[in-house]
């Protein structure tokens, strides 16, 4: 399961973006965060034709498909979201991986039981 934002466990910093500039002004560790794909499609595809590594935040099974197509590293949604997304991701092999956006610790045990592919905490995302 990958853990990102904890304080024991190195992880990169998630930079929300609404901007070429706003990537351009990122660190070369961070990942790029898009939201949502309607407005950012256009940053992924500058990012995935630069090679940056991004995010994108997701509502829907269509956004995600989308982002996987795009080439995002990452999709964050919620926990009802990721259960709908993860079987799929799973079925279509998905380079993408899901994480669920989390506020507590506690959270983690219920995420890892549900299959998810990870968690990221609200902290780790600037």
């Amino acid at each position: 399961m990958i853990i990102i934002g904890h304080p024991w466990i190195k992880s990169n910093r998630f930079f929300k973006v609404f901007s070429i500039e706003g990537i351009e002004k990122s660190k070369p560790d961070d990942i790029i965060l898009l939201e949502p794909l309607v407005d950012s499609h256009t940053y992924a595809q500058h990012c995935q034709a630069n090679g940056i590594p991004f995010a994108v935040a997701v509502n829907t099974l269509d956004d995600a498909l989308f982002a996987n197509a795009l080439g995002a590293k990452y999709i964050i949604c919620e926990e009802d979201e990721a259960l709908m997304i993860q079987p799929v991701a799973q079925e279509y092999l998905f380079d993408t991986r899901v994480l669920v956006l989390i506020h507590s610790e506690k959270e983690i045990s219920k995420i890892a039981r549900g299959g998810i592919d990870g968690v990221i905490f609200d902290s780790a995302i600037y």
